[in-house]
């Protein structure tokens, strides 16, 4: 008895407040933020940051305009409102959504981090975080943490398969290592975010800060090459 109630609290925590329909159609427009690292590859930082900054304030606008002008809110929430969580609704905290700070962590990291962090961690945030939603959602009976032991684990395996495909500097063996120890480091920041955190900010932020870290101890001889890298 003790299990099943366990399993239905896990899979309570991991299915949120909308329906998996609703789910499988947010993650789908999410699907499309994965334009924003596979753009950015071949782009500068400073035309990057002129595209998306402006898409950064404008979303904001919108968002804490539905807040306190009702007609704003009147078309957002018919439009939307099916895809927020309640924590996206809620009047009092006004609290962005999960879109918004796609475009906040984006502009985040491409101002502050090299690129081949910002590509990397940004491409794991959009594939990782879908996977562990939908197969954590879907099959999820195991807690972990804040969330599934199923969810977490499908973070961290999609997450090391990006990571395979991510650029590097030179492609040495200890590169990939780093960047799977940068994506275990993900895949706890996008399970403990549960309730505190958009995990759109955390998990690429943790990502790439790791790896900066990693970079710096075990390949101090790079570093030079990552700030000359072409931004």
């Amino acid at each position: 008895m003790e299990k099943v109630i366990l399993n239905q609290k896990v899979q309570e925590n991991d299915r949120g407040s909308i329906a998996y329909k609703s789910e499988l159609m947010r993650k789908g427009i999410h699907l499309c933020s994965l334009s924003i690292p596979i753009i950015y590859y071949h782009i500068s930082r400073e035309t990057a940051l002129w595209i998306l900054v402006p898409m950064m304030m404008i979303s904001i606008f919108v968002e804490y305009s539905r807040y306190y002008i009702p007609s704003v809110s009147k078309i957002f929430y018919s439009v939307f409102g099916f895809m927020l969580r309640e924590h996206e609704k809620d009047e009092k905290s006004k609290k962005l959504n999960g879109a918004t700070f796609v475009l906040v962590s984006a502009v985040i990291m491409v101002a502050f981090f090299p690129k081949i962090f910002a590509v990397a961690a940004f491409a794991v945030l959009i594939l990782s975080d879908i996977a562990a939603a939908l197969i954590g959602r879907r099959f999820g009976k195991h807690k972990f943490l804040s969330k599934s032991l199923e969810g977490t684990l499908s973070f961290f395996v999609v997450g090391c398969i990006v990571m395979l495909f991510t650029p590097k500097i030179t492609g040495a063996p200890a590169e990939y290592l780093i960047a799977f120890a940068a994506v275990f480091v993900g895949a706890i920041a996008e399970n403990l975010s549960y309730g505190y955190f958009d995990d759109n900010l955390s998990v690429p932020v943790s990502i790439g800060g790791t790896m900066w870290i990693l970079y710096s101890i075990f390949l101090p001889q790079y570093s030079l090459v990552l700030l000359n890298v072409p931004q």
